[in-house]
């Protein structure tokens, strides 16, 4: 029971510690700040394709 306690405790730890950055860092790219900058970019790459005739 306590080695079952352990693996999970150990799984918790691992997936805070992988997932918590990348958490914060979504956090913070789609704050209001930085959200402009991040909608002109995808608008720009968005409609700039080259169109092929």
């Amino acid at each position: 029971m306590f080695l079952l306690l352990f693996f999970v405790l150990l799984i918790q730890f691992f997936t805070y510690w992988i997932f918590e950055p990348l958490g914060s860092f979504l956090e913070y790219v789609l704050e209001i700040r930085l959200f402009t900058i991040v909608f002109l970019l995808g608008s720009i790459l968005l409609f700039s394709a080259k169109i092929n005739d």
